[in-house]
């Protein structure tokens, strides 16, 4: 497990070994540590536009002693077939870097992704290392098709801890998704949605637009 703190040492860290400038995106426990949803998280999500960026990245957390590691028993099986399952780093305590590149797993990133971040950090080291943290909807999206261990615990924490969620930028960007190429989205967050059901008031209009979608794509075959 790492801190939110610790986090943000290992960013500068990181920073003074890199050999360029290197920007990428942060979701899941990562994001929700700069909201202070989280006190610590096993995993860094980090997402790269560039495998040049990613592989810069990847460089220069080798040289502070993070080694590749196996996918096996952190993600379904389902996922380990993914031609976008990420890259996974870790060191000890020091947490777990899982790395993707472009898209994560089916989802791609939307316009909406780039342009509404909820916030921007930069380290500075002997190069920037420039963070962007995603919208809490966004990162409710990417819980539930990661699948990992407490991911739903995590998307219960964010509704808790959001007065203000937005449900309908959330479904148009469930919608979206659909229609932009990761098929399996609808029933992904059809089956989030049930559960979250049990702890939060959803109103049924938005769970109506899932089902909507999902009959369209029944009778498109």
């Amino acid at each position: 497990m790492i801190t939110h703190q610790e986090q943000l040492a290992l960013f500068t860290l990181i920073s003074r070994h890199l050999t360029r400038d290197v920007t990428c995106t942060a979701f899941g426990g990562t994001a929700m540590m700069f909201y202070g949803y989280k006190d610590e998280t096993k995993d860094i999500d980090l997402l790269f536009d560039t495998q040049e960026e990613k592989k810069e990245f990847i460089t220069a957390i080798q040289k502070i002693g993070f080694e590749e590691t196996s996918l096996v028993k952190i993600y379904v099986p389902e996922k380990l077939k993914d031609p976008h399952k990420p890259i996974m780093f870790k060191k000890g305590d020091s947490g777990r870097f899982d790395i993707f590149t472009e898209q994560i797993f089916h989802t791609v990133t939307s316009p909406q992704m780039k342009e509404d971040m909820y916030a921007v950090h930069e380290f500075r080291g002997k190069n920037i290392l420039t963070v962007k943290i995603l919208r809490r909807e966004h990162i409710m999206l990417l819980k539930g098709i990661t699948e990992r261990e407490k991911d739903m615990e995590d998307i219960i924490t964010i509704i808790k801890k959001t007065k203000d969620f937005n449900w309908k930028y959330f479904i148009e960007e469930v919608i979206w998704q659909y229609h932009n190429g990761d098929k399996c989205v609808l029933f992904d967050t059809e089956r989030t949605l049930r559960e979250l059901k049990k702890y939060t008031f959803i109103e049924k209009k938005y769970l109506d637009k899932i089902y909507e979608a999902l009959e369209e794509k029944e009778k498109k075959g």
